[in-house]
């Protein structure tokens, strides 16, 4: 079976974008989201949001199967 990044519908707090990740990974989302999180505020919030917000809106929406 193929891997393919995309947003995650079940594990969201907002786009999927971190749950996405985590999946593609295998990593936990609330280690994806925290270090997500953590690199935001360490680089003063705002390239972090503008990314995140990119990534909600390029990438595809996890497919039901």
């Amino acid at each position: 079976m193929e891997r393919k990044l995309c947003r995650s519908r079940n594990d969201r707090l907002l786009g999927g974008v971190c749950g996405g990740f985590a999946a593609y990974y295998g990593w936990q989302s609330w280690l994806v989201r925290f270090l997500y999180a953590l690199v935001t505020l360490v680089s003063a919030a705002f390239p972090g949001i503008v990314i995140y917000l990119l990534l909600w809106f390029l990438m595809p929406e996890q497919k039901d199967n």
